[in-house]
């Protein structure tokens, strides 16, 4: 047994030989390998020494500080308020009279001295028909009152000439149906 021992290579041999065949298969990668490039170099920055702030530094408060218990409280004081100033009163209109019209320039105008009062006399009248009382009258009321003499006209005037060609239209339709 002794023998077969000798023969057999120990844990140490069998580390060396693994070493070895790894530092083998790592050299050819090696030398075929390029160099590293150099790294370049950063450009060192300013030191700005006015900026650092040193936190053990004690600092000023502007304000009054109050102490409760461990704790230092910063109480701000409140900012005046702007005096109110009203604003200035505006200005006055100026006063421009009337125009005075010429009688020349009145006949001119467009529409005549009697026109112009059953105008006028209308106007009043439906002013004096709009004022609704007390008594419960709505809108709806003053405007059917308005409309109703105005509607009355109007189908006076344009009923019979549009039921006559109503009435034409359909015996032309009924005489071109019995044609046929």
């Amino acid at each position: 047994m002794s023998d077969q021992s000798s023969q057999e290579p120990t844990m140490e041999e069998i580390l060396a030989s693994i070493r070895r065949i790894i530092s083998e298969d790592d050299a050819p990668a090696a030398e075929a390998a390029p160099p590293p490039a150099p790294e370049p170099v950063p450009e060192p920055e300013p030191v700005i020494e006015d900026d650092v702030l040193e936190l053990t530094d004690p600092i000023e408060p502007p304000a009054p500080v109050e102490t409760l218990g461990d704790l230092d409280l910063y109480t701000p004081e409140p900012e005046p308020e702007p005096a109110y100033e009203p604003p200035p009163p505006p200005p006055e209109p100026a006063y421009t009279p009337p125009p005075v019209f010429n009688r020349d320039e009145v006949a001119e105008t467009l529409v005549g001295d009697h026109a112009a009062g059953l105008a006028a006399s209308a106007f009043g009248s439906l002013s004096s028909a709009l004022l609704m009382p007390a008594n419960g009258r709505t809108l709806e009321d003053v405007v059917r009152e308005l409309l109703r003499p105005l509607l009355k006209e109007w189908l006076d005037q344009n009923l019979p000439r549009i039921v006559e060609n109503k009435v034409e239209e359909e015996v032309h339709r009924i005489s071109r149906g019995r044609g046929v």
